[in-house]
């Protein structure tokens, strides 16, 4: 399993996987473009597309109610205003702001991109992370993580910031919405919560493509056996279960699950199939110089990351 733009990362030690990839779409409705996105390479399948993680923020409206608040914050800046609010009455946001690879992404990147910033120029090659663009949405983290969210959001690992807090008291907005409606809804704790879409900045709405894909090393003594197991996981009767399986957490990637059951569990999740992410290595092209996921809270200032990262614990 490879994630993000891996496939683009490690394409010379990938298998072409084209006809594997081509037969699967003709099965199932075709693929998404952002599909292709994320594991054509060359011309060729480096990867076999699983799905995109995607991310809507999950908001408590009875919390956000209680500073006067009805609608969830078009914009950046009503999004930190609010979240002083809320902490003050002991609602802190619960943002990942640590050096993890999934949620903070999803909304640092949106972040920086709704204000024009970008970590490289469209030619693939001028790096730019270090602009103006980028100081805006760099000060917004690091004045959140004091002001607006708990805690812990500002050196938490992946997890430690937004799971422990829903559906429990703590946190007021987080993400990924999937995950955490899901967790509520088992739990019998929905407490009003609500999808709200990323905010909007200067250059306006952006979203994360949070790719999951397979791929086969062209090195392995196995290949054939791969292929055969991939063909039956991508199979609509285990591929189909698995995504029913996830509460729309796992965003298909072929047009046969448009309408399939899963999204009317939770129908508000149906604008995560609806939009246009974008990958990590937006504006540059997708290849292997830009594809690496660099950005971390201490990508753009040193003052994102207000505690460093505890230190691992000894093997016993």
């Amino acid at each position: 399993m490879s994630f993000l733009l891996l496939p683009f990362l490690f394409a010379d030690k990938l298998l072409d996987v084209s006809e594997l990839a081509e037969d699967i779409g003709k099965k199932q409705g075709g693929w998404y473009d952002a599909a292709r996105e994320a594991a054509v390479v060359n011309g060729k399948w480096k990867a076999i597309p699983f799905s995109n993680i995607g991310q809507l923020m999950n908001w408590r409206t009875d919390w956000f109610a209680e500073v006067g608040v009805k609608k969830f914050p078009e914009t950046w800046e009503e999004f930190y205003e609010v979240g002083k609010k809320l902490k003050a009455k002991d609602h802190p946001y619960g943002l990942e702001l640590g050096h993890g690879f999934g949620d903070n992404h999803g909304w640092l990147y949106p972040l920086l991109w709704s204000y024009g910033g970008a970590e490289v120029q469209p030619d693939g090659k001028t790096v730019s992370i270090d602009s103006g663009e980028t100081a805006g949405p760099s000060i917004m983290p690091a004045s959140s993580s004091r002001i607006a969210c708990s805690r812990i959001a500002s050196a938490g690992p992946m997890s430690a910031t937004t799971r422990p807090g829903w559906p429990s008291r703590s946190r007021a907005p987080t993400m990924p919405k999937a995950s955490v409606a899901s967790q509520a809804r088992l739990s019998g704790n929905r407490q009003g919560h609500r999808p709200g879409d990323e905010p909007a900045g200067p250059k306006g709405r952006f979203h994360i493509m949070s790719s999951i894909t397979h791929a086969i090393f062209d090195f392995s003594p196995q290949k054939e056996e791969a292929q055969k197991f991939l063909r039956w996981l991508m199979d609509e009767k285990q591929l189909g279960a698995w995504y029913a399986s996830a509460d729309t957490y796992y965003q298909p990637l072929l047009h046969g699950y448009d309408n399939a059951p899963m999204w009317q569990v939770e129908p508000r999740n149906i604008p995560i199939a609806t939009r246009s992410p974008m990958p990590t290595s937006w504006a540059g092209p997708r290849r292997p110089a830009v594809s690496w996921p660099r950005a971390s809270p201490n990508t753009s200032s040193s003052t994102c990351s207000p505690r460093p990262a505890p230190a691992p614990r000894p093997r016993r």
